[in-house]
């Protein structure tokens, strides 16, 4: 099938996938609103093979260091899937499966699927990371850009992370858990019985971000939008929390935006 954009529907939703620009979540408008920021680098992005900085772009596996492109000097960010054309497998009025085959520079095999499944008050993202070759490290997470205003009203973010991952000056986690600080955050926040953020828009709408995953980045210091994050592990997670992905074991996640009106 082709790569050109897909329109989903479902009551007065309409979500675009847009598979040949990294199989991002390219708009989501509820009863007219637009809930996503526009534009060739927002949307929601998919994050895989990892999520968020590398460290100097390189990770260990065994004996062996492999070393990604410093997209975001001194560091490799966000996966390499969001700069590929994924291929369309399948669509319905309200659901998309999207692939794409992992390869340079990423140095193993492997394949990723996306279903996106729209209804009327939610958007579920499911992925999986699949290898018939050998095994490697991954982690999956999504980076939505959610707009900070929506028909005038500012956004409140609420959620309670157990912890937050303390911050070094080179943005990434030192590896010691702190009590959550106030914000403005770009920080990693631990949620072990599932993700569960919460954001609304007074007397518009609220939405709330769940996934069985522990772990969640929130970044908002732009002024246009802000970003939470579920994902698989902690940023630079292929060496400090790596989950392995093998011929009999796929990674796997989920997260769901869930909505209503105000």
């Amino acid at each position: 099938m082709s790569d050109d954009d897909i329109t989903l529907t479902a009551g007065d939703a309409e979500a675009t996938v847009r598979p040949g620009h990294g199989a991002r979540i390219g708009g989501l408008r509820v009863g007219g609103l637009e809930l996503l920021r526009q534009g060739d680098r927002f949307g929601c992005f998919p994050m895989v093979p990892w999520c968020g900085r590398i460290r100097e772009g390189r990770f260990r596996d065994g004996a062996t260091v492999h070393q990604m492109p410093l997209n975001s000097p001194p560091h490799a960010i966000h996966g390499t899937a969001r700069d590929g054309v994924w291929k369309t497998a399948r669509v319905s009025e309200n659901e998309a499966v999207l692939t794409y085959d992992l390869g340079e520079p990423w140095p193993y095999p492997g394949r990723i699927t996306q279903v996106v499944a729209l209804s009327e008050d939610a958007l579920t993202l499911s992925m999986a990371v699949e290898t018939y070759d050998s095994s490697f490290p991954a982690q999956i997470g999504w980076h939505p850009w959610f707009n900070r205003t929506l028909d005038g009203q500012d956004v409140r973010l609420d959620f309670t992370p157990a912890w937050q991952e303390e911050r070094g000056g080179d943005h990434l986690p030192t590896g010691r858990r702190i009590d959550p600080l106030p914000g403005p955050w770009d920080d990693c926040f631990g949620m072990p019985g599932g993700v569960g953020v919460t954001l609304t828009w007074p007397e518009r709408l609220e939405l709330e971000v769940t996934s069985p995953e522990e772990w969640v980045v929130v970044y908002d210091e732009q002024e246009a939008a802000v970003c939470v994050e579920p994902q698989t592990g902690p940023p630079d997670g292929l060496n400090t929390c790596p989950r392995l992905v093998t011929p009999l074991e796929p990674l796997e996640a989920t997260t769901t935006w869930s909505w209503r009106r105000l």
